[in-house]
């Protein structure tokens, strides 16, 4: 199984409706991604969205982030944010991980996506764990036929 989490900061609460909408859309789509096995979202406090997805295989993630809503998402992210990272790794066993095991992935093996006003913890890559709380959404798999 392969697990992807991200972490993204609006860098301005006038463009956090963008990322919202953005956010609901993908989130509708990973469900119904072919190889998807689960997922969480979580929105902590100053405008920190955070994720982690599981996956069948690589294949079936780069799938997912390549087409449809996720695709239209991800340039958007150049100037809706000033904090993005992502990570991913295999793992045996089909349970998710917890939010902090993915801070910790993040810090040490992650690596920092494209933004056009990077803040100053963006260039090093170095940010404050998750507050996981009532703003968690977790995400299982549908069968796309049924919906």
């Amino acid at each position: 199984m392969l697990v992807s989490a991200t972490r993204l900061r609006v860098r301005s609460a006038v463009l956090l409706p963008r990322l919202m909408w953005h956010s609901i859309k993908s989130m509708r789509q990973a469900p119904r991604a072919p190889g998807f096995v689960g997922g969480r979202t979580l929105i902590s406090p100053w405008n920190v969205f955070w994720t982690i997805t599981a996956w069948e295989n690589e294949d079936a993630m780069q799938a997912f982030r390549t087409t449809a809503a996720h695709r239209a998402a991800m340039p958007k992210l150049l100037i809706l944010c000033d904090e993005a990272s992502v990570v991913h790794w295999s793992q045996d066993t089909p349970e998710l991980p917890s939010w902090q095991e993915s801070h910790r992935r993040l810090m040490a093996e992650g690596r920092p996506s494209k933004v056009n006003h990077p803040s100053p913890d963006h260039l090093k890559n170095k940010y404050p764990p998750p507050h996981p709380g009532r703003l968690e959404v977790v995400l299982k798999p549908r069968n796309s036929k049924a919906n």
